[in-house]
């Protein structure tokens, strides 16, 4: 039993806790302090006290655990629960325009409404609650995969790491450094000889990757909140629900604001253009969504980006300065790009020496000719671009630039397709092409094969120890030991990595193989509809483009990559060195392949992500909201308004017991 000077101490704690949360809400949310700093540390020091006589009583989500100190190795990896995709950009009213002309055409008939957001020009995160207390804070990665940043996460005052809401949720936000914070730190660091931060985007990165926490907890970070992705008990019709939602519970949200049609997205974009510098901390655009969530999961998402969501950009900073030059790139499908080489200029807070020109026909168009004046811009993190050329301050000594016939690499002959802006490489053996398709193979998102770089990768091309990224797999200690910087332990641990390679996942082998168009979200939708590459070389365009998300141009991609016999040659060699070119023994029992799940209410045996793992697993998807094309609602206790949809659309109800047996077989399934 607790002895009476605990059970005080608990009390006390607990008052002192409660009244520095609403403090700390007061400060860093509303920006409404109640009572002098002063004040404030006196509570905070009786509490470290307190803790500190009485340790067992300490807990994660104390205010005291704010202040950091534990300085980490590394950062864990943490696997998201639902992939954090991109936002497809808006650079003008135009572009807008046509979004909404596309979810007209999604959305026949229905009336719909706008909520448009800052997008701030900081760092995305994510925020796991279990209980009401915050668990677990994570970068966004490759969308996939983030790194676990929660104890300098706790660290950011206006993130409440206790809530009222006894519920575990996930939720999205941006951590930014507002521009007056940044400030101070340039300052003191001019002060102590250190070098300064280009901008506070990069001072916010630098900030929440400190390894040791008490770095992080001295910048003063911020975060405003836009998402919630998930809820163990309660349900939302709509994103300003949500906002509500989370602003009742403490959390710093957004700046949002409702718009009935496009033509007020517009005017509210135009508006904040004009005031974006009266903000404390950066935009560099305005968010625009669909309120309605059922709408959302009707329109769904592409491989990249969602359907019901656009990014509306600021025209981008823009300066003046000279081509020096324009110098010609091979990438890994062949494509020749002009690149022009700048004066360094000072840009969105970085130095500019090159920017992309695109193609030929893009020059041409602009008149870009090598001594020009030329006006550069750069948006966030969009590579430099030439907007134009002041032609009046050209000399006379310009001189035009001619597309080369041949490639500057191999020297073969370039050709350039009737339907294509692109002049290529036909030379499938170019070193150029050979080099970067290595490269791509050997990426983190593709078969992430540890310290082959593009220093390693020249060197075996120059020594002929291989031709293509099949060659990897036949590689010994003995062919690296003896390359510049490689000795007998790093050879090995090349060796080793190369050959842990052979066991990664199917749609990564699909991504690593560097067909055009099939980026990583659309190898995930192939190796959800393949079950071997073997399958997927035997299909054809008509069937590829069935799937959803798969359209023509992918299709026509994909078919014409397994026709090459190059291509085929290297498939038959990867099979050789035992890569994994099918789905794993244990994936291929999907017994609920094709099958959509919608869970409610409060289950006893599983939390919301083990059944959505679960479903996942066999093959099914686990969805959030209720639609005609829902299979089956699986009903917890006190389900919510998800039961009496699923009634009323005739969907078939499973208790937690069913759902339990249906996992074990002993239930058939049946499609509607």
């Amino acid at each position: 039993m607790k002895n009476l000077e605990q059970e005080q101490a608990e009390q006390k704690i607990k008052s002192l806790r409660e009244k520095i949360r609403e403090h700390e809400y007061n400060y860093f949310v509303l920006d409404d302090p109640r009572i002098s700093d002063a004040e404030f540390d006196q509570l905070m020091q009786q509490l470290i006290k307190l803790e500190s006589e009485f340790p067992s009583l300490v807990t994660s989500d104390s205010p005291t655990q704010r202040v950091g100190g534990e300085v980490l190795d590394e950062f864990e990896k943490v696997e998201h629960s639902t992939t954090m995709l991109s936002l497809d950009n808006a650079f003008n009213p135009a572009d807008l325009r046509e979004f909404d002309q596309r979810i007209q055409k999604n959305l026949t008939g229905q009336t719909y409404q706008y909520v448009v957001e800052h997008k701030i020009d900081g760092l995305s995160a994510v925020m796991r609650y279990d209980q009401g207390s915050f668990q677990l804070g994570a970068t966004r990665g490759n969308g996939e995969i983030g790194e676990d940043i929660s104890k300098n996460m706790k660290t950011i005052r206006s993130l409440p790491l206790k809530i009222s809401d006894q519920a575990s949720f996930e939720l999205r936000g941006e951590i930014y450094l507002s521009k007056s914070e940044f400030a101070r730190i340039n300052k003191a660091r001019l002060a102590n000889d250190e070098a300064t931060f280009a901008n506070p985007r990069n001072a916010a990165a630098g900030s929440i990757r400190q390894l040791d926490s008490k770095i992080a907890a001295n910048r003063n970070l911020s975060i405003l909140v836009y998402d919630l992705i998930s809820h163990s008990e309660k349900e939302f019709k709509t994103h300003l629900e949500v906002f509500a939602y989370l602003k009742n519970q403490g959390f710093k949200v957004n700046w949002h604001q409702s718009a009935e049609n496009i033509e007020q997205v517009i005017k509210i974009c135009q508006q904040w253009h004009e005031k974006r510098e009266e903000l404390d901390f950066e935009i560099d655009g305005l968010v625009i969504k669909l309120n309605n969530l059922a709408d959302r999961q009707k329109l769904g998402a592409t491989a990249r980006s969602p359907r019901w969501a656009i990014a509306y950009k600021f025209p981008a900073q823009q300066k003046t300065t000279k081509i020096k030059d324009i110098e010609i790139s091979v990438g890994r499908t062949g494509a020749l790009t002009p690149t022009a080489v700048l004066e360094p200029v000072e840009l969105a807070g970085s130095t500019v020496s090159r920017a992309t020109l695109h193609n030929e026909d893009e020059i041409e168009r602009k008149d870009i000719r090598i001594g020009d004046t030329a006006l550069v811009q750069k948006a966030g993190d969009v590579i430099p671009e030439v907007v134009k050329i002041i032609k009046a301050e050209r000399t006379g000594k310009e001189h035009q630039f001619i597309m080369p016939e041949h490639c500057p690499v191999c020297g073969s002959k370039v050709i350039r397709p009737e339907d294509e802006a692109v002049t290529r490489c036909t030379n499938i053996s170019c070193p150029a092409q050979r080099k970067e398709g290595i490269l791509h193979f050997v990426s983190r998102n593709a078969m992430n094969i540890d310290g082959i770089g593009p220093a390693l990768v020249e060197q075996l091309l120059s020594n002929n120890l291989i031709e293509d990224y099949a060659d990897l797999y036949f590689l010994k200690v003995s062919h690296l030991a003896d390359l510049e910087r490689m000795g007998q332990k790093s050879s090995q641990n090349v060796i080793t990595a190369i050959k842990d390679s052979k066991d990664r996942e199917f749609f990564r082998v699909l991504y690593a193989l560097g067909i055009r168009h099939v980026g990583i979200g659309a190898a995930r939708i192939l190796a959800d509809n393949f079950t071997s590459i073997a399958e997927l070389e035997s299909t054809s365009v008509e069937k590829l483009v069935e799937i959803a998300e798969i359209g023509p141009v992918i299709a026509e991609s994909i078919v014409g990559f397994f026709q090459e016999r190059h291509n085929q040659d290297l498939i038959c060699r990867l099979k050789q060195a035992g890569i994994k070119l099918a789905r794993k023994a244990e994936q291929s029992d999907k017994f609920l392949a094709g099958y959509k799940f919608v869970f409610t209410g409060s289950l006893e045996n599983f939390t919301r992500s083990e059944v959505k793992d679960l479903v996942e697993k066999a093959g099914g998807r686990a969805v959030s909201s209720v639609s005609s094309q829902t299979d089956f609602l699986v009903s917890g206790k006190n389900p919510g308004s998800k039961y009496k949809q699923a009634t009323e659309l005739g969907v078939e109800i499973l208790t937690e017991a069913e759902f339990e047996k249906l996992l074990a077989k002993e239930k058939t399934v049946t499609k509607k």
